[in-house]
């Protein structure tokens, strides 16, 4: 699969898992795709925690439930309508999943690189997720980036240092396949929006 199938291919899976994990060794190619990501500085501020163990996602998959409840609850009726199908994570179906952290003191307390914009560091492990994602989908596996949850939560579940900040729970495992079309435009909650839209020139334009 070349880079461009990898980005086209790739889909925020939640209910195509089969419940079979990836092999040990599939896995560490994709978590060494992540662990090549570039990095501000070098500082490499990303760990990953594989997380097997089903009564720990069981936990977490009951704390998301409850996100979920409380968000439905902030939406007018059709838009409650149309998110009731939509499902938002699939803990308990994937073979595994992924923490990926952000350690801010990583690289000490002059990061090259950071010194005027501090975000650069969590940036850098967004790219590191980016890259997990693409090597899975390369790599025939399913990949759902759970949002539903709140940090210290998390902190709590996994022993999480309070510094450190869990970025995502990443759902990772084999997949029955891919939708064509990605959950949310198949379920008409949002479309994608034309790339001549987000293209600027010289300046932006409102």
């Amino acid at each position: 699969m070349s880079l461009y199938e990898a980005i086209e291919r790739r889909r925020d899976v939640r209910a195509e898992f089969t419940g079979e994990p990836p092999d040990d060794e599939t896995l560490t190619r994709v978590l060494g795709a992540a662990h090549r990501a570039p990095s501000v500085g070098m500082s490499q501020p990303w760990d990953f925690v594989v997380v097997r163990d089903p009564a720990t996602r069981e936990r977490f998959a009951a704390h998301v439930a409850d996100e979920r409840a409380s968000y439905a609850a902030g939406l007018d009726a059709e838009r409650a309508a149309t998110f009731a199908g939509i499902k938002v994570e699939g803990i308990r179906e994937a073979g595994l999943g992924v923490v990926v952290t952000h350690d801010p003191d990583r690289g000490g307390p002059q990061v090259l690189g950071r010194a005027t914009i501090d975000d650069t560091g969590l940036y850098s492990t967004c790219l590191a997720v980016q890259n997990l994602w693409l090597a899975a989908t390369a790599e025939g596996l399913g990949v759902g980036w759970v949002s539903f949850y709140r940090e210290q939560h998390l902190r709590d579940l996994l022993g999480i240092p309070p510094r450190v900040r869990p970025v995502a729970w990443l759902c990772v495992g084999r997949v029955s396949g891919l939708h064509d079309v990605p959950d949310l435009e198949r379920h008409r909650w949002r479309s994608r929006r034309p790339l001549a839209e987000a293209v600027h020139h010289e300046r932006y334009r409102s």
